[in-house]
């Protein structure tokens, strides 16, 4: 038997907070995003991800934001706009050096400046790096 053999549970959609049955809304979707992690975390809630023209609220919020896409606290306010009240937000960025980085303090900036808490920072592939964002009453209730 592998090491690997329990690997649905050792995801890194896992790791992130993704679960079975929960719908997560993707922004942001271009030929630059990391591939891997969108079907993690596809595998891990047992469907597909939902597109920015999902009408309904969503359990969660992947948002792949690059420098040049405009104002970052400004995305993040209409992803909570998306969001149950318990959601949480998965801001993924270009990695240093690469097209489109984003400084760390900006990011820390715009999640204050939307009313969010960031958790945790993660390496989400060799391009991405993710910050995961939780509303004041997700953070409240993951206490």
């Amino acid at each position: 038997m592998s090491a690997t053999a329990d690997h649905a549970e050792t995801s890194l959609a896992v790791r992130l907070g993704f679960q079975p049955d929960q719908v997560v809304q993707e922004i942001g979707y271009d030929d630059d995003v990391d591939q891997e992690l969108r079907e993690s975390i596809e595998e891990a809630i047992g469907s597909e991800l939902v597109d920015e023209d999902y009408d309904d609220v969503a359990d969660a919020v992947l948002l792949w934001f690059r420098e040049d896409d405009g104002d970052l606290a400004d995305a993040l306010v209409d992803a909570i706009g998306l969001l149950e009240e318990d959601g949480q937000i998965l801001l993924l960025t270009p990695k240093t050096g690469r097209d489109g980085y984003i400084e760390p303090s900006d990011i820390n900036d715009a999640a204050q400046t939307a009313g969010l808490s960031q958790t945790k920072s993660v390496n989400v592939g060799k391009d991405w790096n993710g910050s995961r964002l939780l509303t004041p009453k997700a953070a409240k209730s993951k206490r």
